[in-house]
């Protein structure tokens, strides 16, 4: 079984990265294929890794502004030659799922969510922050781009959802039914920590609309120490409304990143996630999550046993659920093995299993009912 693997684009890191490197994981030798390969900003693992860029990767200035490269996208997917693979299985949050195959080659598309851009294009513009330029250049093309992603909806024999939340829009915007396969965490990576340090801890990148206002907001009111570990271009207004109990530490690596889990009382999630692998870094680390229950932390997070939701996305909702929390009622150890239900390990499994019993039908359908041959009349 030959297999490829395609993904949106490799020019910067994030969590659809992160679930890349498990899918590499359980197809090593699979060459990937992008429309845009910038290798300066990917972990140094990458580089042994069979990359294929499209024709879109030599267009100049496309990796600095790939946002003025959308127009593009649909010919540079469908331009990846994939003849001679026997499976192709997509990470897509755009236009991978797009790709063409010959009608023997088993296609799975690993969707991280449709199209923000496409779908959902106000928010989009509102928390990206387009100026009026890029805001009135998208909406040109929306429409375009809308009839190309609904036809390329129709490419993939089969689609994989994240969380509850994604496989909702794959059947509202595509009407394909999709299973979930949720993204992974490494439990290994983490210590199973007990709250020893007293604070509350909020770990993301520091955008507006993953409301992080909130929880600066409500621990400041209750006189609450808060860690805010992270950067964006909300800092400096998140700080000009912080009180003495919050602390900004910034951009944190993988070892600093450790002890701040296991040490906080527990982990705030005021955002509305796709999925969110955070918090279960939190619960990987033994501590319970405190989450907006909305989106992706639905699936992740077990009211009661691994922490509490607030479900108005306010800072008042937040202030009153923390007044009534209490760290004591929740055992770490029962929290990291509900994680270990996220581990890497399970993640491959699952993908592999599914790949390969969708191959298996493809390749040994189910036998039929021999039919009568027709009779001619005489």
């Amino acid at each position: 079984m030959k297999v490829a693997l395609v993904h949106d684009a490799l020019n910067q890191y994030g969590g659809a990265e992160r679930v890349l490197e498990q899918i590499k994981a359980v197809y090593p030798d699979a060459p990937v294929f992008v429309p845009l390969w910038d290798p300066s900003r990917l972990p140094d693992c990458y580089a042994g890794w069979d990359v294929r860029p499209s024709w879109l990767d030599r267009v100049p200035f496309a990796r600095s502004k790939h946002r003025l490269m959308l127009p593009l996208y649909p010919n540079a997917i469908e331009s990846i030659d994939l003849r001679g693979f026997d499976v192709v299985v997509g990470s897509s949050f755009g236009f991978a799922h797009g790709v063409l195959t010959s009608p023997d080659t088993l296609h799975v598309n690993y969707c991280h969510s449709p199209g923000r851009f496409l779908w959902d294009y106000h928010r989009y513009a509102e928390r990206e922050r387009l100026g009026r330029p890029a805001r009135l250049a998208l909406s040109t093309m929306l429409t375009r781009l809308r009839q190309w992603d609904i036809a390329a909806s129709e490419r993939p024999d089969a689609w994989i959802a994240t969380s509850r939340l994604v496989q909702d829009r794959i059947s509202k915007f595509y009407r394909k039914p999709s299973v979930i396969i949720p993204p992974p965490v490494d439990v290994s990576r983490f210590d199973c920590g007990h709250g020893e340090g007293g604070y509350y801890l909020m770990l993301m990148r520091l955008v507006g609309w993953k409301r992080p206002d909130i929880a600066v907001e409500a621990c400041t009111r209750l006189g609450l120490d808060l860690v805010v570990a992270g950067d964006g271009r909300e800092t400096a207004a998140l700080k000009a409304i912080a009180g003495p109990t919050v602390r900004f530490v910034g951009r944190v690596d993988d070892a600093a990143m450790r002890p701040l889990y296991a040490g906080c009382r527990a982990f705030i999630l005021p955002a509305e996630e796709d999925f969110g692998v955070t918090p279960l870094e939190a619960m990987a680390s033994g501590r319970p999550v405190i989450a907006y229950g909305r989106g992706g932390a639905l699936d992740t997070v077990v009211s009661g046993v691994t922490g509490v939701f607030f479900h108005e996305q306010t800072a008042s909702c937040l202030a009153e659920t923390l007044s009534r929390f209490d760290p004591q009622e929740y055992d770490p150890a029962a929290i990291r093995a509900h994680a270990m239900r996220f581990d890497n390990s399970v993640f491959r499994n699952r993908l592999r299993g599914f790949v390969q019993d969708r191959w298996a039908a493809l390749v040994s359908p189910p036998a039929e009912h021999s039919a009568q041959p027709d009779m001619a009349l005489s």
